[in-house]
């Protein structure tokens, strides 16, 4: 059910998350026969895959040998949309209260109030930022020569590049911008990388012709330009031996800092920046209240955007006892059930 009375919107399920997880949730749910309305801190749906790398290639998405996540997000969207989600965009859930009918009231950022009978927090990280490196006079060229995510690749055609990281963004990044940069440097401060085996080794064939330069161990130390546009970035050794890498942008992919913000105050049983929940059901400590994707925790966790999308289901059957308490229900395959509007 989604509707309104009261100015209070009224959805089967409410959805804190517009990401990957959270627009996969919304398909599971509504091929239980259940509605959803979803709320996002963001104007747009896609959480990170739309806000900080939509051109990012995902490789680990079954059947996709690769899709840029832009692309990923446009699909998720499409596929949720028979369901007919309701979007509150642009607001964050500041409040979450227990109703003496058993249901649950969030209100917004921007006095947006629902009610449901059932939450699903696929926040992510939770409201997030990048972890920027602690160099002088970085601010100046953070406009258009340090970044922190790829909008847009062709922005970095014919340039020389320096990646600093040493994760899954730096490696993938490197890899595709090779195919219209001039030159990239890889920095990291060990020769071993955080990141898909088979990622790192297509990085080191394409260092073998010189297109990719492996700067390691180095680490930043320093940039250099004028009038906010960056001409240099200078690394140093683990022995302090300086160096001056030529420029004209510098990614640094040093992962994301990672706030709870209001959800912290839910009462949910926390383990640091996640949230705890029993593995089968993905539900927390707070019954009715679920939790999936990264911001998920329960023991040997993978943070994987399949496990999420797995967790998303597992969580739609376990609620689906909540919206119809009591009924019997007879598994169907979505290939035997369809989808509704499917040819």
């Amino acid at each position: 059910m989604t509707m309104m009375q009261s100015n209070i919107h009224y959805h089967d399920v409410a959805i804190i998350g517009a990401g990957p997880v959270g627009l996969f949730a919304v398909f599971e749910l509504g091929m239980l026969n259940i509605r959803c309305g979803v709320i996002d801190s963001l104007p747009a749906i896609g959480g990170q895959c739309t806000a900080l790398y939509p051109e990012k290639p995902i490789y680990d998405i079954p059947g996709f040998p690769s899709i840029a996540a832009t692309d990923l997000i446009e699909n998720l969207r499409e596929q949720a949309a028979p369901f007919d989600p309701h979007y509150h965009l642009n607001q964050q859930v500041v409040k979450l209260e227990k109703l003496d009918s058993g249901n649950w009231l969030l209100e917004t950022s921007i006095g947006t109030k629902i009610e449901t009978k059932a939450v699903v927090i696929a926040a992510g990280c939770g409201a997030f930022g990048p972890n920027r490196p602690p160099l002088d006079g970085l601010e100046q060229y953070e406009k258009g020569s340090v970044h922190y995510m790829v909008a847009r690749r062709e922005d970095f055609r014919d340039a020389e590049i320096v990646i600093a990281g040493g994760g899954d963004s730096a490696v993938d990044w490197a890899v595709s911008l090779s195919e219209l940069a001039r030159k990239i440097y890889v920095v990291h401060r060990r020769d071993k990388f955080r990141a898909a085996p088979e990622m790192v080794n297509q990085m080191q064939t394409i260092a073998a012709t010189g297109k990719i330069e492996m700067v390691v161990p180095y680490q930043l130390d320093g940039v250099e330009g004028a009038d906010g546009k960056l001409s240099g970035v200078s690394v140093k050794s683990m022995d302090g031996a300086l160096r001056t890498l030529p420029a004209q942008h510098l990614l640094a992919f040093f992962g994301l800092s990672m706030e709870l913000g209001p959800i912290a105050d839910w009462g949910l049983n926390l383990t640091g920046s996640h949230i705890a929940v029993e593995r089968g059901t993905m539900e927390t400590n707070a019954k009715g209240v679920f939790a999936i994707g990264d911001i998920a925790t329960y023991e040997h966790k993978l943070k994987l955007i399949l496990c999420g999308f797995s967790e998303a289901a597992a969580a739609a059957h376990a609620i689906r006892e909540i919206i119809y308490p009591g009924q019997a229900y007879h598994f169907e395959y979505s290939t035997s059930r369809g989808v509704p509007g499917a040819a």
